[in-house]
């Protein structure tokens, strides 16, 4: 990989934890809050995202479409997920867990679906990526997972995690293999989000009002980061950087997380949790090689 994509790589790894934690902090107010920031994507980027369509930013055939509207649908139950998942649980579990099972899960698939045969190297990672995950989720100790909401952030992160590993394929294939321009792509996914949520909005404004009342410098921050992160990551791969290296590079932004939850919401994060991030990030790493 050149110097241009990893830079673009990093940078988005760092904007990313930085959303999620601003993500966290509006954790109570719900669907009501990923609609808001949704909106501030649409308007913020819409002059980009037309001038690329005017440039034709978007292959004309049935293919695209369908593949944006899967993108937009994956992307809201993501949001949504994650979003409740950071209402339930803590920052520093959820979000970790949530960035590294897509790798988890992607592996597991291969092997039991696609009759794959994992190498040494990747049973190792897988290794490293289950070990990783437990001691973030419990701290070390397996003790917690008995208390009534115990195993809540590890199932919020794992399940927001499935939803990573599925869009960040469709994702690739539309950007490396349709040539849908990155901008474009992430501002329909937005638009989907948008429409979709809006009528919860509609129905109750007041209610809606009331939810978002000093949340917007929030929403704001979030609208801005989450998109432009993630572009940066579709414009990596449109560069030709192989999806193999950009995914488990993208994990570094576990440990910026780990320490946003420590050092801004001053969660418990131990040793064993950092340590756990580490292990997290090495296991990624060994199952792309």
């Amino acid at each position: 990989m050149s110097a241009a994509p990893l830079l673009l790589v990093v940078l988005a790894a760092i904007l990313h934890a930085s959303w999620n934690l601003l993500a966290k902090r509006a954790a109570p107010i719900g669907p009501v809050f990923v609609a808001a920031y949704n909106l501030v994507a649409c308007i913020v980027y819409a002059p980009w995202a037309v001038a690329l369509l005017l440039e034709g930013a978007v292959p004309v055939q049935g293919a695209a479409v369908g593949l944006i509207l899967l993108s937009g649908l994956i992307h809201l139950a993501y949001s949504l997920c994650l979003q409740e998942g950071y209402r339930q649980a803590d920052f520093s579990v959820v979000y970790p867990v949530a960035r590294g099972t897509g790798p988890m899960l992607s592996t597991f698939g291969a092997i039991l679906l696609l009759g794959e045969v994992p190498t040494g190297r990747g049973v190792l990672g897988l290794a490293l990526v289950v070990i990783g995950i437990g001691l973030i989720a419990t701290d070390g100790r397996l003790s917690g997972l008995g208390r009534p909401k115990g195993p809540i952030g590890l199932l919020w992160g794992m399940a927001t995690g499935g939803l990573i590993a599925a869009y960040t394929v469709t994702d690739a294939y539309a950007v490396k293999v349709l040539g849908i321009a990155p901008v474009v792509l992430d501002w329909f996914s937005n638009l989907l989000r948008l429409i979709v949520l809006a009528p919860l909005a509609v129905a109750n404004p007041r209610r809606a009002n009331t939810a978002m009342r000093g949340a917007w410098p929030l929403a704001v921050g979030v609208g801005l980061l989450s998109s432009l992160s993630y572009i940066l990551v579709l414009d990596a791969l449109g560069r030709g950087a192989p999806l193999s290296l950009v995914a488990p590079m993208r994990e570094m932004s576990m440990m910026v997380g780990a320490l946003l939850g420590l050092v801004v919401l001053g969660e418990p994060v131990g040793p064993r949790r950092l340590g756990g991030c580490a292990l997290l990030i090495g296991g990624v790493i060994l199952l792309a090689a």
